[in-house]
């Protein structure tokens, strides 16, 4: 794949997800709603980076959204890059058991609300890169 379908594979990708996190706030099921947010912003970051390295184009296998980042040459404004070291977190969080109790008890629905508000901000100032 070039960088440009690898772009578009991303960016489809991070759409369906977003779709996906609806749903689940939706639904009330806020965990797994912010887990799947976090994949949303991992895998604009991901097509952000296949076009900044258009000639290795092909991302790091990493969850870390703050290593996608530096590693996509973008200029993020504080307000953004504190908003992805939070959505950062929801990775681990959601997914291994000893820290999901501790974080299903943080993921109240006021909590959820706010955080998916910030992953809607940091996906639109992404998409616009």
């Amino acid at each position: 794949m070039n960088y440009l379908d690898l772009m578009k594979f991303w960016l489809e990708s991070s759409d369906n997800d977003y779709e996906t996190m609806n749903v689940l706030y939706q639904n009330r099921k806020n965990t797994w709603c912010l887990f799947i947010g976090h994949l949303v912003i991992k895998k604009l970051l991901k097509g952000l980076y296949a076009k900044s390295n258009f000639e290795n184009p092909i991302p790091p296998k990493t969850h870390n959204l703050i290593l996608l980042a530096k590693k996509s040459n973008l200029n993020i404004p504080k307000e953004i890059r504190e908003k992805i070291q939070v959505i950062n977190t929801f990775n681990i969080s959601a997914r291994y058991d000893d820290y999901k109790k501790s974080f299903d008890k943080k993921c109240t629905d006021e909590y959820t609300k706010l955080q998916i508000q910030s992953i809607k901000e940091v996906r639109e100032w992404l998409k616009k890169q």
